[in-house]
């Protein structure tokens, strides 16, 4: 009975808490994987990459310009962790300030 009762009030506690904040580095670009506080890897199946993080590139006089990067190796992103935990959405890239 308190396995039970301890199994619901841990499932409770895990419900408000709905997304989980993580920091990752990204290792490969094609195909996309972002080590995750080198603890452990994400491929690009977990992963969803907003439009602001993908390369824009437009021709501009000729000249082809890039308008906006996308995500390189070694750039470090900010994760969400969708609840139950399988897919994570990447937030962010961080860049240091100068």
């Amino acid at each position: 009975m308190l396995d039970i009762i301890k199994k619901a009030s841990l499932s409770a506690v895990g419900s408000t808490n709905p997304v989980t904040v993580l920091y990752g580095t990204v290792t490969n670009t094609h195909p996309l994987e972002v080590n995750v506080d080198q603890r452990f890897s994400l491929t690009e199946d977990f992963l969803v990459v907003g439009e602001s993080l993908t390369e824009y590139k437009r021709n501009i006089a000729g000249e082809e310009v890039v308008i906006r990067r996308g995500l390189q190796t070694g750039d470090t992103v900010v994760l969400l962790r969708y609840q139950g935990g399988q897919t994570y959405l990447v937030l962010d890239r961080l860049v240091k300030p100068s």
